[in-house]
C-alpha cells in the first residue's frame, strides 16, 4: 500500500499541536471538506493486540484522552458542517470547528482495495474489535478512567 507522505502537511500529527491550527490553511482537502474528515493508517498492533490510535490533550484543563485499538485505521472528523444552528444543553452554539469525532474502523473503500486489510464477514463469522478510551489527566490531577468499546 502507497502511503502519501504527510510530514510537510496539515495532516502531520505526529506531535502535539492544536486541531485548528492548519485546519483554515489553504491545503485543497481541508477546502473541500472545510475541515478534516480523513482516515489515518495506524502503526500494526503491538503485541497486546492494540495499537495506541490517538491522544489528545487539553493543556489548559490537563484533560488526557487516549485511545487504543485493534482497527487499523482512525477517521477523523472536525465538525465541519456545524453550523450555528445547533446548541448544547448549556446555550452555547455550536459553530463550524467546533467539535470532533474519532472513529476507529477499517478503511474506506477497503471492500475495492485488495491492498487494504480485508472488511469481508463470511456467513457464520463473527467479527469482533476492540477499542479502548481512556481519559486521564496530566501534572497528577486525580486517576484515570476508561471506557472499553467492543463490537
Amino acid at each position: 500500500m502507497r502511503v502519501p507522505a504527510r510530514s510537510t502537511t496539515p495532516f502531520d500529527f505526529t506531535r502535539f499541536h492544536a486541531i485548528g491550527e492548519r485546519i483554515r490553511g489553504n491545503d485543497p482537502q481541508l477546502v473541500f471538506g472545510r475541515g478534516y474528515d480523513h482516515n489515518w493508517i495506524l502503526n500494526p498492533p503491538s503485541h497486546s493486540g492494540l495499537n495506541l490510535a490517538a491522544q489528545l490533550i487539553d493543556p489548559s484543563s490537563g484533560r488526557k484522552l487516549t485511545i487504543l485499538t485493534q482497527e487499523p485505521g482512525i477517521q477523523f472528523y472536525s465538525g465541519n458542517f456545524l453550523d450555528g444552528t445547533l446548541y448544547g444543553t448549556s446555550g452555547r452554539q455550536y459553530r463550524q470547528g467546533d467539535g470532533l469525532a474519532l472513529e476507529t474502523q477499517h478503511f474506506p473503500d477497503s471492500p475495492n482495495k485488495p491492498n487494504f486489510p480485508s472488511t469481508v464477514l463470511r456467513p457464520g463469522e463473527t467479527y469482533k474489535t476492540t477499542t479502548v478510551y481512556s481519559f486521564s489527566t496530566l501534572r497528577g490531577h486525580g486517576k484515570g478512567h476508561h471506557r472499553k468499546h467492543d463490537h
